[in-house]
């Protein structure tokens, strides 16, 4: 008799039940390649379909899922306590520190006997090199193209997926409402920072993806500036956007401040922002292509004149997520010409921005799930400019 390990499943994020029919729709979805296994090394695919997650994931690893029988874990030797601890997984293997770990990922093939595997290409951790090298190990292996099939999976979320999103929700305005209460003149940037942050982690929050995105004054207007100590002056705007997590799943939320009075423009691009954002939201409903959404925000955007200071998606799919991204756009983005139809649990943010690049940056987002009639919008902070 197999003695029981105290440990396997102990931080797991969800019940083995959860995971053990994910490893099912993952064999469902591989089946038409006809390939003995997926081979997974994307720490967002892994963690989705075992519950492991660590803050070592840029130390290689892989999973095996074979059509048949169960999974199996590769990790750095440091890691096999935190995988028996994540995930409900049995077979958990290890390469050694000083060792190649494509190397040690191609005995494992050859001792499980795969002759065929449907490999996926679009993950981040695994460079030029290692590739090569993965490739030469596994040269005797047919190698299929399995990019997509969990991405596929992930977009739409489970109830147990959907509630740790709305937990998430909750920590994002809680520490978005601190930081636009520590708005004012005299502040310096990393102030607010501080604020926010401290209040989604005391709400809840556990490691973010990706960091907050603070920013005032001209720096305001440069995309994705982050908080460098700059003190907030009279006339500035201040830029703010964090996504929170619960059991690494992310919601986001964005909000913009003015010091003082904002100029005429800065409130007309505001107004915009703000009716395209409506204008998407109100787009949103199942059996709608990804597309509409956009389009309907673009439109207004369009109209009112400021198409040059947009040029992006309004939206992408939110989920589990590990640095360097907080979001799933690379899985699926409301934009133009994405076909896909939106269905009763998926997750997006939709930032709606203006720039006026180098000068400042107005708007507004919310995270919000599909469901069966429309949408459930995660915040209900007002998304008008705070002006103080």
């Amino acid at each position: 008799m197999q003695e029981q390990d105290p440990l396997r499943g102990m931080d797991a994020v969800f019940p083995g039940e959860e995971f053990a029919g994910r490893i099912e729709r993952i064999r469902a979805a591989l089946a038409p390649l006809g390939t003995d296994a997926l081979l997974l090394t994307g720490p967002e695919n892994i963690f989705w379909a075992t519950g492991r997650q660590t803050a070592g994931y840029f130390a290689f690893q892989a999973l095996i899922v074979p059509a048949s029988g169960e999974p199996v874990l590769l990790v750095r030797q440091l890691e096999t306590t935190g995988a028996r601890a994540s995930t409900w997984l049995s077979d958990i293997r290890a390469w050694q520190d000083g060792e190649d770990p494509a190397a040690a990922l191609g005995r494992l093939v050859a001792e499980l006997g795969l002759k065929s595997l449907a490999v996926e290409r679009n993950g981040w951790f695994v460079s030029l090199s290692l590739g090569a090298r993965i490739a030469a190990a596994l040269k005797e292996v047919r190698i299929h193209d399995g990019s997509g099939i969990v991405e596929d999976l992930r977009a739409v979320k489970s109830p147990a997926e959907l509630a740790a999103i709305r937990r998430a929700a909750t920590y994002a305005q809680t520490g978005m409402a601190a930081a636009l209460e520590m708005c004012r003149a005299g502040v310096n940037e990393n102030d607010v920072t501080a604020a926010m942050t401290a209040a989604a982690i005391v709400a809840g929050s556990e490691a973010m993806a990706m960091e907050p995105l603070v920013s005032s004054g001209p720096r305001s207007g440069v995309p994705h500036a982050t908080w460098r100590r700059r003190r907030i002056e009279h006339g500035d705007a201040v830029f703010l956007e964090l996504a929170a997590s619960h059991d690494r799943y992310h919601a986001a939320l964005m909000r913009s401040v003015w010091i003082g009075e904002p100029p005429a423009e800065a409130t007309r691009m505001m107004d915009t922002t703000l009716r395209a954002l409506e204008a998407a939201l109100a787009a949103m409903r199942p059996g709608i292509p990804c597309a509409r959404p956009h389009e309907a925000a673009q439109a207004v955007i369009d109209a009112a004149g400021y198409s040059s200071a947009f040029r992006k998606r309004i939206g992408y799919s939110m989920g589990a997520a590990f640095a360097p991204d907080w979001g799933e756009g690379a899985i699926l983005s409301l934009f133009s010409h994405v076909t896909r139809l939106l269905e009763p649990g998926m997750v997006f943010h939709l930032p709606a921005t203006l720039r006026s690049y180098g000068n400042f940056t107005v708007g507004a987002s919310e995270t919000v799930i599909v469901t069966h009639t429309g949408i459930e919008v995660l915040s209900d902070l007002p998304r008008t400019m705070t002006v103080r």
